[in-house]
């Protein structure tokens, strides 16, 4: 990431190249390396330097998806056209990169911007049941061929849901189809967790909320079945992928605010120095404070 940020590409290169990476990994390391691209040249350079390198075309698409979702977030007046680019470079990177999940998500992380669902492939049946909505089914069933048990591509689903309305109700339909057939080890067994926290983030906003926000996770029959499954089929289990700093930081939020501190305190262990945003920032008292958040609730749950 240093060398990014100082605009120097060969590194980046000579990562992404590593032999017998699981799909996972390496779409979670495009993820990160994009976050610190989309606001350098350094990817441009590196597809001038070597346009036949399909992983440089891989990091094109994803710095181009970056930059369209951080111009949504910001109210840009050119989120739609950079989210037009964004899909013809996705496209390009499927044709150079047959067998590479990671186009297919960056495709399915670009459907949320589309509000009007103008794109023919945002408005797919769904082929697994009439219960579930039209969304991105084919990009979904595309990245599937490719790694069946990738979690961004479920959360890039979710983030389309809540681009909705009536977001929820979407949501707990997709959810327990996962649930039907995530297996042992699989990040998938977390996605249910992530779902929690953004139906408590609305409840919040519309003022909702009957009790405070960890009740919810002491309460909520399902959060503590979900939470238990994710405890013992995920992180006790032996694990598909390598875990995921942010699926990391959920499960110790969900075990923290549910009162299962000594379970919650070998998650902080796990997760080491490297605290997400979020859920913290759910939970925060203000903005900029959940950082504070997460080492408090680490600190509690190291005395239990």
């Amino acid at each position: 990431m240093e060398e990014v940020q100082a605009g120097r590409w060969m590194a980046m290169r000579d990562l992404l190249a590593q032999g017998g990476l699981a799909a996972g990994m390496r779409t979670a390391r495009t993820q990160v390396l994009a976050a610190v691209a989309a606001g350098t040249d350094v990817v441009e350079t590196w597809c001038g330097e070597e346009p036949q390198s399909p992983d440089a075309g891989v990091m094109r698409a994803r710095v181009a998806v970056e930059r369209a979702l951080r111009a949504s977030r910001q109210h840009g007046a050119w989120a739609g056209v950079l989210a037009a680019e964004a899909r013809e470079v996705c496209w390009s990177a499927v044709r150079a990169s047959p067998a590479d999940p990671v186009p297919w998500v960056c495709l399915i992380a670009l459907a949320q911007l589309d509000q009007p669902l103008a794109v023919r492939e945002h408005q797919v049946g769904p082929p697994y049941g009439s219960f579930l909505p039209p969304g991105p089914w084919g990009l979904l069933a595309e990245a599937y061929q490719r790694d069946l048990v990738g979690r961004e591509a479920h959360v890039r689903m979710l983030q389309f849901w809540l681009s909705r309305p009536r977001p929820m109700e979407a949501i707990w339909h997709f959810v327990r189809w996962v649930e039907g057939w995530a297996p042992v080890g699989s990040p998938l067994l977390v996605l249910p967790l992530h779902a929690h926290v953004e139906h408590y983030r609305l409840l919040q906003a519309a003022s909702r909320l009957r009790t405070e926000h960890k009740g919810q996770w002491r309460l909520d029959e399902s959060v503590v079945r979900r939470t238990d499954r994710a405890w013992s089929y995920w992180f006790e289990a032996e694990a598909l992928e390598p875990w995921s700093a942010v699926d990391l930081n959920v499960l110790a939020h969900a075990l923290w605010a549910g009162g299962r501190r000594a379970e919650a305190a070998r998650v902080f262990e796990a997760i080491g120095p490297y605290a997400s945003r979020m859920p913290w920032a759910h939970v925060a008292s203000g903005p900029g404070r959940a950082e504070q958040e997460f080492v408090q609730a680490r600190a509690q749950c190291r005395k239990a």
